[in-house]
């Protein structure tokens, strides 16, 4: 059976008043689901709580039939992108897609052997040396989801990771992460208060509304 991500029963207040009331999701391997919704619907904060950045007030956390809500956002094995990537300026690109790996103790010349492997894969092998604020935004975004999947994360988690970009690179951005996702048989979660941008990408796609989710598609 493929592993699956579910959220029971989520209840978190915002400022002494309910902001997420109960919400359920499962999200299958392989498969993108979006969660669209007005600012301040709660989106993110549920991002957060599915990557254990957060704790629910009520409700669980679970993956692949196991309770992790009280694991730590480290040892989730989750990959989180959001919209201004975090990337470390003092690094370079390859020493960026790397870091994931060396905190998993892998040792550094076999962790840039494969975030070389990685940045050819996503055309930015020549690229490998300079640094991340040399490059364009759609580059810098590549260099992200590189790092993201090269410790082969069992969710990805993206939080309007396209929103900073012009729409042709938005474009082909959205593609590249579909076809990653699918590929990387991951589970992932898109929050964006895009509809055309969670057409692109996701499977099905819930719209978060007064502490509930309300399936769109």
């Amino acid at each position: 059976m493929n592993a699956m991500l579910e959220l029971r029963d989520i209840a978190k207040q915002w400022d002494h008043r309910p902001l997420l009331e109960g919400v359920n999701l499962r999200v299958a391997a392989g498969e993108t689901v979006a969660l669209l919704g007005a600012s301040g619907s709660g989106k993110s904060t549920l991002l957060k709580i599915a990557a254990g950045l957060e704790a629910p007030e009520r409700g669980s956390v679970w993956f692949d039939g196991l309770d992790i809500t009280a694991l730590p956002p480290e040892q989730r094995g989750f990959a989180l992108m959001f919209q201004d990537f975090a990337l470390f300026p003092h690094l370079n690109v390859m020493d960026n897609v790397a870091f994931g790996l060396l905190e998993q103790g892998v040792r550094k010349t076999e962790a840039r052997s494969r975030a070389q492997q990685m940045l050819q894969r996503f055309g930015l092998g020549e690229h490998a040396t300079a640094r991340v604020w040399t490059l364009s935004g759609g580059e810098q975004q590549r260099v992200a989801l590189a790092r993201a999947l090269i410790t082969q994360p069992r969710a990805l988690l993206l939080d309007e990771p396209f929103s900073a970009l012009d729409a042709d690179l938005r474009d082909r951005l959205r593609a590249e992460f579909r076809a990653r996702i699918t590929e990387a048989d991951m589970t992932a979660i898109l929050v964006t208060h895009d509809e055309q941008e969670a057409r692109a990408m996701a499977q099905h796609a819930w719209a978060l509304e007064g502490g509930r989710l309300n399936q769109r598609w």
